[in-house]
C-alpha cells in the first residue's frame, strides 16, 4: 500500500537534539492501523519505504504516544540536507509499506 500526504516538518520538543517529523495524516493513518493489526513493532511501529523529493529511505513509523493515533514519520539530518528542508515547511512525502 502507498499514501502520498503533505505535512508541516515538526521538532519532537521531547529531546535536546534536532529530532524533526511529519503526521501522518488521520484518515491515512487510520488505514495503516488497520493493515498492520498485530504486525506491527515496538512502539506501535510500521516499516515503511518513503520518498521526499528525490530522497529515498527506509524506515519505521510510529504511533506511540501519539494521543489521535497518527503515525510519526522521522525526517533524518541527511535528507533535511539534501532536500532543503527546514522546520515548518510543508513538505510532500510518498510511504510504501514493507512486508505488508
Amino acid at each position: 500500500m502507498k499514501y502520498t500526504f503533505d505535512a508541516e516538518l515538526w521538532r519532537w520538543e521531547a529531546r535536546r537534539e534536532l529530532w524533526t517529523f511529519l503526521s501522518v495524516p488521520p484518515d491515512e493513518s487510520e488505514e495503516i492501523t488497520e493493515v498492520a493489526g498485530e504486525l506491527r513493532g515496538g512502539f506501535q511501529s510500521v516499516r515503511v519505504d518513503v520518498t521526499i523529493g528525490s530522497s529515498h529511505w527506509r524506515t519505521s513509523i510510529f504511533a506511540a504516544g501519539t494521543e489521535d493515533g497518527t503515525y510519526w514519520l522521522p525526517i533524518k539530518k541527511k535528507v533535511r540536507e539534501d532536500e532543503g528542508l527546514v522546520l515548518g515547511d510543508t513538505v510532500t512525502a510518498t510511504l510504501e509499506l514493507v512486508d505488508f
